[in-house]
């Protein structure tokens, strides 16, 4: 027979050894939530956590899609460019209310006149600003325009394989259309040759990319200039080239973008030349 009381200190005991179980459970809980933030918060402070945008990432479909897509799509133009003897499309990411607009410098090579026309349908001719051939970016600025939606500029360098991205621009005049994929590699050396479009062993290269981003976001002739965005609505790519095969011109899985890092720098660079050039006229 049990000592008198025994059956109730060994509920108590019981009640004790679970709480003291529970309450390890909880500060184990407790450290490694302090420890992930803190390793999350040290990876990243300008953006979601990468929890977050691991989840934004593998929820691109349907309205998340469409919610990026209506959030970028104001950003982007078509652009027309008439030379001596041909016309030819490509698209353009807005940077400033102003009417900036940064695109591919092949889109407006040796353009006579150029026209852009903004997602609500209105149109207007453009000036060029200034291009980098080497670095294949260009600036130009819409005619009599205000109020215009800038694109917001992500971080390239905070991108990794697998990221889910949309591409947005106006392939084979098509203007407002959006593709949809991942981030297929990073730093690819990409040569072009003098069209809409690229291929890596053009015997006359107008320009090589040394570090580009390669999508299977769907990119087309027209592509070029537009934006490659990221979950959060962030253009982190200029589309620039597209991969063909003898028997293809369009897309067959693998475009290229101008990582928007190196289009930023190419761009102010452009600005500085361009505000020298006017203080010496």
């Amino acid at each position: 027979m049990a000592p008198p009381g025994t059956g109730a200190w060994l509920t108590v005991r019981r009640r004790v050894l679970a709480m003291i179980v529970l309450l390890a459970v909880a500060i184990a809980a407790g450290a490694g939530g302090a420890v992930g933030a803190l390793a999350l918060s040290g990876r990243d402070q300008s953006r979601p956590s990468p929890t977050a945008r691991d989840t934004a990432s593998s929820s691109l479909n349907g309205s998340t899609t469409a919610k990026i897509a209506a959030a970028v799509q104001p950003s982007v133009v078509s652009i027309t460019a008439l030379t001596e003897t041909q016309m030819s499309t490509g698209s353009g990411v807005i940077l400033r209310s102003d009417g900036l607009i940064l695109t591919n410098a092949h889109v407006i090579a040796g353009a006579r006149h150029i026209s852009v026309k903004f997602n609500a349908g209105q149109s207007t001719s453009a000036e060029l600003v200034g291009k980098s051939r080497s670095a294949d970016v260009a600036l130009i600025r819409a005619v009599g325009v205000t109020g215009l939606t800038p694109a917001r500029l992500g971080d390239s360098s905070r991108l990794a394989v697998g990221d889910a991205v949309l591409a947005v621009g106006s392939p084979l005049g098509l203007d407002g259309s959006v593709t949809s994929g991942i981030v297929s590699a990073l730093n690819r050396k990409v040569s072009e040759r003098d069209e809409d479009g690229a291929s890596t062993s053009s015997p006359k290269p107008i320009t090589t990319i040394p570090n580009a981003i390669q999508t299977d976001a769907a990119i087309n002739p027209g592509n070029s200039g537009g934006a490659l965005a990221d979950t959060f609505g962030q253009v982190i790519g200029i589309n620039t080239a597209i991969a063909t095969t003898n028997n293809s011109s369009g897309s067959i899985g693998v475009g290229f973008a101008i990582p928007i890092n190196a289009a930023k720098k190419a761009a102010a660079k452009i600005i500085k030349d361009a505000g020298k050039a006017h203080a010496n006229a």
